[in-house]
């Protein structure tokens, strides 16, 4: 993988940021969490061809896909293994199994963070396509079987209102 550059490094900050608005759009945290859970869906891959056609006009292929999830895997799997101890937290009653709960949650999002940076790192920035198109093909590229899933509709519409909102 080669290094982070100055350019690399906004724009991983550029999708971080694209990240938490979306994220926070109403139903695209619940759609994305079920379609991490019941079909595997990488969250990261998701938002990255989400933000590269949206902010970007950049419409990705599978070669690209596969290079971004290669270039996170060793993330990936730390960022795996954070979420699965912070849901067995989850319910902890115990005052210092919460406190290390809110802990362990602070290292996940610091790594699924870096994971944004990688990404970023690794993508091709440049893009013509219209942006609306190239974020739905994007979208519908990294969640193949479940792109007509009604949480994969969440997600179409989320970068539109993004957008308008300015």
């Amino acid at each position: 993988m080669r290094p982070e550059s100055g350019n690399h490094r906004a724009a991983g900050e550029a999708l971080w940021r694209f990240s938490l608005a979306l994220y926070a759009r109403p139903g695209v945290a619940r759609a994305l969490i079920a379609l991490q859970d019941r079909a595997g869906s990488d969250v990261n891959l998701v938002l990255l061809g989400l933000w590269l056609g949206a902010a970007r006009g950049r419409r990705i292929d599978a070669g690209a896909m596969a290079t971004a999830a290669a270039a996170i895997a060793p993330l990936n799997a730390l960022v795996g293994e954070l979420r699965a101890l912070r849901r067995r937290l989850k319910e902890a009653a115990d005052p210092d199994l919460a406190a290390l709960r809110r802990q362990v949650a602070a290292a996940e999002l610091a790594a699924e963070r870096r994971v944004q940076h990688r990404l970023a790192a690794s993508a091709d920035l440049e893009g013509k396509a219209d942006r609306l198109a190239a974020a739905e093909a994007n979208l519908a590229l990294s969640l193949g079987g479940e792109a007509g899933s009604e949480e994969a509709a969440v997600l179409r519409g989320a970068p539109a209102s993004l957008m308008r909102r300015g």
